[in-house]
């Protein structure tokens, strides 16, 4: 939850975020409230006066709302002084949001997935970021074929946000291992025009609604472009994986929302709006070992 001021110079007040949909809403209400204040010249500081928690969601939601300002000609400090609570400030710093903002502390390993911005596609490096930085800390137990498997389909996510969003700003990332709820988590958000928006841009889907719009852009074989990834079909083997080990993959996208867990996919149509997508996979930390099924041993919980 961020909240702009109409004081001059106008206070980006960031305030408690979790990774919860609720949250997201919010996040996209104050996104909608702040977007209609872009300016050239506008000067804005941001203050955590008023947060208590910072999830990796508002921490990625945060830097490309930041970047957003600057791309419409805004200026933009942080109030450092404001950042008193020692666990946000160090995870802050852990991640690498104080360093690429300009705050003089560098970050190390730890339980955070680093905070990444991308201007443009860089598969090679985005995917060593999700090999050694995400799935590759051993936090969920899985064989190097399948981690290289779904490394590639969340690569996949990047490039359709690339080619498809039409974001001038690029893709963020952050994530997070959460040991007390033994769940990884990972976030991409883009600031573009939307998957439903993008989907409606085909003369047969113009009528869809967004759940329409999600569920025709996630069926093998649908893409609104012809040479691009289909991402029906680079979805497919990640939702497998988040079914069999029971974690959950989130997509809000304009007012569209889709939820994968256990067995259920859930379309809903959403009262907030949000021009852009995020995605968010949650993988539950357990002592399974999984793998793909070609790679044989029995007593895995086998993915194909």
């Amino acid at each position: 939850m961020l909240l702009l001021t109409k004081t001059q110079p106008p206070i980006l007040y960031v305030r408690t975020i979790y990774d919860h949909p609720r949250y997201v809403d919010r996040l996209f209400r104050d996104w909608y409230d702040i977007t209609q204040l872009l300016k050239d010249g506008l000067k804005v500081t941001v203050n955590f006066n008023y947060c208590e928690f910072l999830g990796h969601i508002g921490v990625a939601f945060l830097g490309g709302m930041v970047r957003l300002l600057e791309a419409h000609g805004g200026y933009v400090t942080f109030d450092w002084n404001t950042l008193t609570d020692k666990k946000i400030r160090t995870n802050l710093a852990q991640n690498g949001f104080l360093c690429d903002f300009g705050y003089n502390w560098e970050p190390w390993d730890g339980n955070s997935i680093p905070f990444r911005s991308d201007r443009q596609h860089d598969p090679i490096a985005i995917a060593d970021y999700l090999r050694y930085k995400w799935l590759g800390k051993g936090w969920v137990n899985i064989s190097p074929g399948l981690q290289e498997a779904i490394t590639g389909k969340v690569v996949e996510i990047y490039l359709n946000a690339f080619e498809h969003s039409q974001s001038a700003i690029g893709v963020f990332s952050c994530g997070q291992n959460y040991p007390e709820a033994g769940m990884l988590q990972l976030t991409v958000i883009d600031f573009g025009i939307g998957i439903p928006n993008k989907v409606r841009t085909l003369p047969e889907n113009s009528a869809m609604t967004a759940t329409e719009a999600l569920e025709w852009a996630f069926q093998p074989g649908n893409s609104t472009k012809q040479n691009g990834v289909r991402q029906g079909e680079g979805l497919h083997l990640l939702q497998e994986f988040i079914k069999k080990n029971h974690g959950n993959l989130m997509i809000f996208s304009n007012d569209g929302y889709v939820t994968i867990r256990d067995n259920e996919i859930i379309y809903e149509n959403k009262c907030t709006s949000f021009s852009g997508t995020l995605v968010n996979i949650a993988l539950r930390c357990d002592e399974s070992y999984y793998c793909l099924a070609s790679e044989v041993p029995q007593l895995r919980k086998r993915i194909f």
